[in-house]
C-alpha cells in the first residue's frame, strides 16, 4: 500500500531504513569531531602585567604513523561488521514500529577490524608529544582559559581536530596581591613612624617607589599608588596599587626606651580623641559608674 502512494522511503527512513538509502547500500558514517585537551600555564604577576607568550608541552593522541589512522594492519581492510551486516545500526522490536540505534560492536562504521596494527593495537591513535607556544593577552585572570583551535585530538571520519585550552595559574608574589585590576601591598611601620610621620619605601612592579606617611597614620590605613596595577583585558585600564600599613608594637624595649614611653605616657592623659570618646560612650552605657 505505502509502495503504490510513494511513502515507502518515507516510513522506512523512519521505521525500518537501518542506516541504508535505496539499494541497500549502508550511509557514509557522520565525521565526529576530535576531543578537547587542558592543560595549565603558572603566569608571574609581572607576565600578566605584560602580556607574554608561554611554551607550552603537552601530549595529545594522534593519528597512527603505521596504518594513518585507520586502526588496521597495514595492507589490509576492515571487515565487514556481522552484528549489523554492514549498516552501522540495529533495530529492535518486530512489526512495523521498530527502535533503531547505533551498532554497539561497529560503533555506527559497519566495519569492524579483523587485523589490528601492531603499532597502535586497533585504535588508530598513538599518543606523542607536542610543543608549541601560546600567545597569553594582558591583564588575564586565575582560571581563565585561552582557546588554542585545532591543537587537540584528531577528528573521526573526516571530522576536524578538537581545540586545545590553556587554564591560567597565577604564581604568588613575594610582597603583591591581586585584587581585580589594583594590586595590594601590606607594609609594616612603627608606631613612632606612624605618630611622627615619614616617607617609606614601598614593592610595586615596575620596581620601588616612595610613598608619604603623613602623622598620625592609624593601622590599617591604606594608601593609593595610581597606575600602578593591572591592565584590564577589555577596556586597557590601568589600575591602582593600594598599600595598607600594619602599625607593630614593639615586643621588647631597652631601659632607655622604657623610660622615654613612660615620660610620654604621662602626657597623654585625654589627648586621644578616640579613647576620650569610647570613655565617655562608656560610662553613659553603665549610667556613670566607671
Amino acid at each position: 500500500i505505502f509502495s503504490m502512494f510513494g511513502f515507502e522511503d518515507l516510513f522506512g527512513g523512519i521505521f525500518g531504513g537501518r542506516g541504508r538509502g535505496r539499494g541497500g547500500a549502508r550511509q557514509r558514517t557522520a565525521a565526529m569531531r576530535g576531543y578537547d585537551l587542558e592543560t595549565a600555564a603558572e603566569l608571574t604577576l609581572d607576565e600578566i602585567a605584560s602580556g607574554t607568550e608561554k611554551t607550552i608541552e603537552f601530549t595529545r593522541q594522534d593519528e597512527c604513523s603505521k596504518c594513518q589512522g585507520k586502526g588496521a594492519a597495514p595492507g589490509t581492510k576492515p571487515g565487514r561488521c556481522q552484528t549489523c551486516g554492514g549498516s552501522g545500526q540495529v533495530a529492535r522490536g518486530g512489526g512495523f514500529f521498530q527502535m533503531v540505534s547505533t551498532c554497539p560492536t561497529c560503533k555506527g562504521t559497519g566495519e569492524v577490524i579483523t587485523n589490528p596494527c601492531s603499532k597502535c593495537r586497533g585504535t588508530g591513535r598513538t599518543p606523542k608529544k607536542r610543543v608549541i607556544t601560546v600567545k597569553i593577552p594582558r591583564g588575564v585572570h586565575e582560571g581563565q582559559a585561552v582557546r588554542v583551535a585545532r591543537e587537540g585530538e584528531p577528528g573521526r571520519f573526516g571530522g576536524p581536530r578538537g581545540d586545545l585550552y590553556v587554564y591560567v595559574k597565577i604564581k604568588p608574589h613575594e610582597f603583591l596581591e591581586r585584587e581585580g585590576v589594583n594590586l595590594l601591598a601590606n607594609v609594616p611601620i612603627t608606631f613612632t613612624q606612624a605618630a611622627l610621620g615619614t616617607t617609606i619605601e614601598v614593592p610595586t612592579l615596575s620596581g620601588p617607589k616612595k610613598l608619604r606617611i603623613p602623622p598620625g597614620t592609624q593601622n590599617g590605613a591604606t594608601f593609593r599608588i595610581k597606575g600602578q596595577g593591572l591592565p584590564d583585558m577589555r577596556s586597557g585600564y590601568t589600575g591602582d596599587q593600594m598599600v595598607k600599613v600594619t602599625v607593630e608594637t614593639p615586643e621588647k624595649l631597652n631601659s632607655k626606651q622604657r623610660e622615654l614611653l613612660e615620660e610620654f605616657a604621662k602626657t597623654e592623659n585625654g589627648t586621644s580623641p578616640k579613647s576620650k570618646s569610647f570613655l565617655k560612650r562608656l560610662k553613659k552605657y553603665f549610667g556613670g559608674k566607671l
